[in-house]
C-alpha cells in the first residue's frame, strides 16, 4: 500500500474522531472536520488506485 494512502487514511480516521467529539460538545466546527474527512477519503482512494495501476503496469512490462 502506498505511503501517501496510509497517511490520508490516518487523517480521515482522525478527522472523523474530531468531528464526533465536536458534535458531541455541540460545536458546529464538526462540519469542517466532516468535510476534511471526505476530502482525505477521496485522496486515499486516488492514491490506492494510482498505486495499483503502477504496480500492474510494472508487472505486465
Amino acid at each position: 500500500m502506498p505511503r501517501l494512502a496510509l497517511y490520508t487514511i490516518a487523517v480521515c480516521v482522525l478527522s472523523i474522531a474530531a468531528a464526533v467529539v465536536a458534535f458531541a460538545k455541540g460545536s458546529w466546527l464538526g462540519i469542517v472536520w466532516v468535510l476534511l474527512a471526505g476530502l482525505s477519503s477521496n485522496m486515499a482512494w486516488y492514491y490506492l488506485r494510482r498505486g495499483r495501476g503502477a504496480r500492474s503496469r510494472s508487472v505486465s512490462e
